[in-house]
C-alpha cells in the first residue's frame, strides 16, 4: 500500500499520470469439487462486462407444430442449441465461451421427466463446452452458474433459456 502510494505521489510530483496494476479476472475453484462452475468470479474495473440476453433454442425439425417440444427436441438437444448460439453471439462480438463469467439457465419440467427439470440433459451439453470434458480441449475458465426450473417459457415448446455475463480484460 504505502509503495502504490509513494508511487502515486512521485507521478503526480512528475506531472505523470499512475497506472493502477491491471488485475486478472479471478474464478474461484470449489473447494474439493471437480464440477465444471466456478464458485465466484472477480472482474477488475479494467475488464468489459458484456451482457448477453437469454437466448431460446433453434428448431430442429421443421415439421413439427411450431410451439411444440417435437420442434425443439429435448434439454439435451435444446441447449446444444441454445449455447451454440451463445457461442456464435460471443464470437461476432470478438469473445470466447472462455469470456463467460456468469450464466443463469432456465428449465422447463420436462414432461417425459415427469415434469421435472432434466438437469442431466443440460448438463450433457453444457460440458461440451466448460470443463475437463469440453471439446475440443478442455475449458477451464469457468463461470459462476445458477440452474432454476421456471414453470413455463413464452413458447410452449421450449424447455431452455440460458443468458450470459462474459467480461474480458
Amino acid at each position: 500500500m504505502k509503495k502504490a502510494l509513494l508511487s502515486m505521489l512521485i507521478a503526480a510530483a512528475c506531472g505523470g499520470a499512475y497506472a493502477a496494476p491491471k488485475a486478472d479476472i479471478v474464478r474461484q475453484k470449489i473447494p474439493g469439487s471437480d464440477f465444471p462452475i466456478a464458485l465466484a468470479v472477480s472482474i477488475p474495473s479494467t475488464a468489459t462486462i458484456h451482457f448477453v440476453s437469454g437466448q431460446v433454442p433453434a428448431v430442429v425439425n421443421k415439421d413439427a407444430p411450431a410451439d411444440s417440444l417435437e420442434a425443439f427436441g429435448d434439454t439435451k438437444t435444446q441447449s446444444e442449441t441454445v449455447l451454440k448460439k451463445i457461442k456464435e453471439i460471443l464470437n461476432g462480438m470478438k469473445l470466447e465461451m472462455s469470456d463467460v463469467v456468469k450464466m443463469t439457465v432456465f428449465l422447463v419440467g420436462d414432461p417425459a421427466k415427469g415434469g421435472k427439470a432434466d438437469t442431466k440433459g443440460f448438463m450433457e451439453a453444457y460440458t461440451q463446452y466448460f470443463g475437463a470434458t469440453a471439446q475440443p480441449a478442455p475449458q477451464l475458465n469457468l463461470p459462476a452458474r445458477a440452474v432454476v426450473q421456471v414453470a413455463g417459457l413464452s413458447n410452449p415448446g421450449w424447455l431452455v433459456e440460458i443468458e450470459v455475463v462474459a467480461a474480458k480484460k
